[in-house]
């Protein structure tokens, strides 16, 4: 009996596998449109000016297209969406914002030097003896230019308003009333401005009028011009601009800065001010302090009646348990943004329900929004009230996880039920609140949306060169300096942001250390 035959040459074009799946086809369809996408987003932003946004979209792009398109990198698709996160509203804020503390970024800086020069060699003057009224005449599918004046009427040729620059040659003529068909009205010539503007007229004794109104023409010349080494000149007075890069200011033969400015490199000038301007160290010293005291204060009230809260409601003999935990979650449920408006309403110091139940049994109307110590306490009020039911949804969950045991046999050991919760309980429930109270401490070193919607900073701290109150967290304070104070200091508040940056993360830090050193001393 002879051997089967093995076929080993190439197998017939019928038997080839699909070299190109349906989910591959899928695949590569959905890998073609996010990127043409995010293309097109970095084309956007680069035609917007953005350059620095259109890299990091153009990096996103690369990263996507190879890491979803090669499967060499299969493992990296499972953290490159974490990554991209925290480098793009992590990373990034924090690297700009420290960026910005290093340049005169500010209202008055807000340019570029090369726009900053546009802007100059843009600002024009009106001769006034020159202006004249114009009109339009319509004719021949087009428009014919009439300029009046006591001198004369002069009128162009047939013409058509498209967006084109056009110098149109004027000749004077008698009597414009003569010619047939009536001026285009004033209403249609507003929608015509964008193309008139790009008309000048050309007088038979050489002058050269453009639009200087909605309804004039006249002679317009720019007022500066530029000179071979970059100075700007006056043609009107011959006064000297020269660009002061280290300031990011024109300045004039005087030596006063010319408004708008552009951004430039200060270096550490805006931390030398914030360090050494008594004006600025003063206040803020006194705003990181109280920032800190609010904090450990907010924390510790928060962690306090949610715990005690918790072992209220633990407690087997307590009737309506369900209830009261529903009424005390309850501030938990509501917008924070609505609490905090309603408890302003309720210290108001004239109408506030507060201050009338104060008056009615006390006598007395605290000035809640004046007095400085009496607003640090409404905001420590009004803090504990929006945090206490999260601890105290935490603490109930903790609670249940300690055995009873441990309690039974304290009881019987003659410990009263205070010095158990504290030599038992406390200490097992700790460990698990520990990260839940650094990042606590976190959330109310930078708790801005507070601060601005229950005293906006106020009562303001005399004496002081930028914007700073009583109330003020240094959160709530950069952000006065950027976008309330007259001066939108970008700079300087890009500089307090940096420090609060380092700050917050060695306290955190420390804070952390510390609380792990105390449960494991516990522990032991």
């Amino acid at each position: 009996m002879s051997s089967p035959t093995i076929y080993a040459g190439p197998m017939p074009e019928a038997d080839k596998p699909a070299r190109f799946s349906v989910a591959k086809v899928a695949k590569f369809s959905v890998l073609g449109v996010v990127s043409l996408a995010l293309l097109y987003a970095v084309w956007s932003l680069y035609l917007a000016g953005e350059p620095l946004f259109a890299v990091l979209v153009m990096a996103v792009l690369v990263g996507f297209a190879l890491i979803y398109g090669n499967r060499r990198f299969y493992n990296a698709r499972f953290v490159f969406p974490a990554v991209v996160t925290v480098g793009l509203f992590i990373a990034f804020p924090v690297l700009y914002t420290s960026y910005v503390g290093f340049t005169n970024y500010s209202a008055s800086n807000l340019l570029s030097f090369h726009r900053v020069n546009e802007i100059h060699l843009s600002r024009v003057t009106v001769d006034k003896r020159s202006e004249r009224p114009f009109f339009l005449l319509p004719a021949e599918g087009g428009y014919r230019l009439v300029l009046r004046g006591a001198d004369g009427d002069f009128i162009s040729e047939p013409f058509f308003a498209d967006g084109t620059f056009l110098q149109l040659p004027m000749r004077q003529v008698d009597h414009v009333e003569a010619l047939t068909g009536e001026f285009l009205a004033p209403r249609d010539m507003v929608r015509l401005r964008g193309e008139l503007g790009a008309i000048s007229a050309l007088l038979p004794d050489g002058q050269r009028l453009t639009t200087s109104g909605i309804r004039t023409m006249a002679h317009v010349q720019p007022v500066f011009e530029e000179l071979e080494d970059g100075r700007l000149r006056n043609r009107l007075d011959g006064g000297i601009l020269v660009a002061d890069h280290s300031v990011g200011f024109y300045r004039d033969e005087a030596g006063n800065q010319v408004t708008p400015g552009w951004r430039v490199n200060v270096g550490l000038d805006n931390f030398k001010r914030i360090l050494l301007s008594e004006g600025i160290r003063g206040p803020m010293l006194e705003i990181f302090i109280w920032t800190v005291t609010f904090a450990l204060l907010s924390v510790l009230f928060t962690f306090g009646v949610g715990v005690l809260l918790a072992v209220i409601l633990q407690w087997e003999h307590l009737r309506f348990r369900g209830l009261y935990r529903i009424l005390l979650i309850l501030p938990y449920a509501v917008p924070g943004f609505i609490s905090i408006l309603v408890f302003r309403g309720l210290f108001n110091q004239n109408f506030g329900e507060i201050n009338m139940i104060l008056e009615a049994v006390f006598g007395i109307r605290p000035e809640w929004f004046t007095d400085p110590t009496l607003a640090r306490a409404m905001t420590l009020i009004v803090n504990t009230w929006l945090g206490y039911p999260y601890m105290m949804l935490l603490a109930m969950g903790y609670l249940q996880s300690v055995p009873a045991d441990h309690a039974k046999a304290a009881a019987l050991e003659g410990a009263s039920p205070v010095r158990t919760f504290f030599a038992i309980t406390l200490p097992q429930i700790l460990p698990p609140f520990a990260p839940m109270l650094i990042s606590a401490f976190a959330f109310n070193f930078n708790n801005l949306v507070l601060i601005l919607l229950l005293t906006r900073g106020l009562p303001d701290i005399p004496g002081t060169l930028i914007p700073a109150g009583s109330t003020d967290l240094l959160a709530s304070f950069t952000y006065r300096i950027s976008f309330m104070d007259s001066g939108q200091n970008f700079g300087l508040a890009g500089a307090i942001a940096t420090l609060i940056f380092f700050i917050v993360g060695a306290m955190a830090y420390a804070n952390f250390v510390a609380l792990r050193r105390a449960v494991a001393a516990k522990g032991k």
